[in-house]
């Protein structure tokens, strides 16, 4: 793709979601969504393979989709209250509408089948942007409206979200599918306690992307797609395929890592909010997202020689990729849980 066009397309990405959070009115929110959206599909598409293709007229159907609904929710609300502003949805059907389209543009359960299909048609280093900054302006639009919002269906979403994540993942052999159930579990998390504690939801998100981007990172580095090829990644970088092992523990939420912090935190606010059958659903649930993260690490690091691998050798070819970002991204999702104090005083 040529540079200048790349930029455009990049700068524009940081304007949808720049102009969402900046704005209160409902018209420059869904502005800012529709830009989001416009910018990305281009990248989605730019290898004009039939897959890329397809997943690129997925997302397109169901963000647009997504954008109708939330007109029609705020024109509705706007129509009834008189009021345009997001801070004044008093009207249920409008908030719940709205919640609704938001969980589809972000991929919470039951609105979640658009997301394996068009993760496994893209490229990774697109997935990475759609799996952490495409969150981003919708995550902001429902911290403002939760609290309008019956708790019921926040619960009901979250809920469903990590049980959908954890179970989808656990027959794939795509890596980015994998990936794909692995983010539905965790917006799920964020979800389940926005309405008791909206800072640790902000926790939940921030080390999500961290630890999404040191994941993606990573499989771009060693070109793996597949489980099959993982298995592979010791004999090109030993090192890596051991902080990769240590990543993908951290996602399924294992101390001393990162991944455990917001985990803990969540349940923590759980069980001080005295719903400690939400709190043991959801640890149950996290159970099964951390199966098919061990099954990777197994991939990786267990089933090395001697044993018979059934997938072609890589080359040990120069890294074009800067490993700035991995080192950093890996970095920061292996060992900030000494600082989570730190971390909570900064977010409340």
């Amino acid at each position: 793709m040529n540079p200048y066009v790349l930029a455009v397309l990049l700068s524009s990405l940081g304007l949808g979601t720049t102009l969402t959070f900046a704005s209160s009115h409902w018209l420059l929110a869904w502005m800012g969504l529709e830009i989001n959206t416009l910018a990305i599909i281009p990248l989605m598409s730019q290898h004009h393979h039939p897959r890329a293709v397809e997943a690129t007229t997925k997302y397109f159907l169901t963000q647009a989709t997504a954008a109708a609904m939330i007109m029609f929710a705020s024109t509705t609300n706007a129509w009834i209250t008189g009021e345009w502003d997001m801070n004044d949805m008093s009207n249920p059907l409008a908030s719940t509408m709205i919640m609704t389209a938001l969980a589809l543009k972000i991929g919470l359960a039951p609105m979640h089948f658009w997301m394996p299909e068009v993760l496994q048609g893209l490229d990774l280093s697109t997935g990475l942007i759609l799996s952490t900054w495409q969150k981003l302006a919708p995550f902001a639009l429902i911290i403002q409206t939760a609290q309008a919002v019956d708790p019921t269906l926040l619960t009901a979403l979250g809920a469903a979200s990590t049980i959908v994540g954890g179970w989808g993942g656990l027959n794939q052999t795509q890596l980015r599918k994998i990936l794909a159930y692995s983010s539905i579990a965790h917006m799920g998390w964020m979800i389940i306690v926005l309405q008791y504690a909206p800072q640790l939801t902000l926790v939940a998100l921030g080390t999500y992307i961290f630890l999404t981007s040191a994941a993606f990172l990573t499989l771009k580095l060693s070109s793996a797609t597949k489980i099959n090829t993982l298995s592979m990644t010791w004999s090109k970088s030993p090192i890596l395929t051991a902080t990769t092992a240590l990543v993908l523990l951290s996602l399924g939420g294992l101390p001393p890592l990162t991944g455990f912090m917001p985990k803990w935190l969540i349940l923590q606010e759980l069980a001080k909010q005295d719903l400690p059958i939400t709190a043991t659903f959801m640890a149950l649930a996290a159970l099964l997202s951390l199966y098919f993260y061990l099954r990777l690490c197994y991939a990786m690091t267990l089933t090395i020689s001697p044993n018979t691998t059934y997938s072609t050798t890589p080359w040990r070819t120069r890294a074009t990729q800067s490993s700035l970002p991995l080192a950093l991204s890996t970095t920061i999702a292996l060992g900030l849980l000494p600082l989570a104090p730190t971390i909570l005083m900064l977010a409340t």
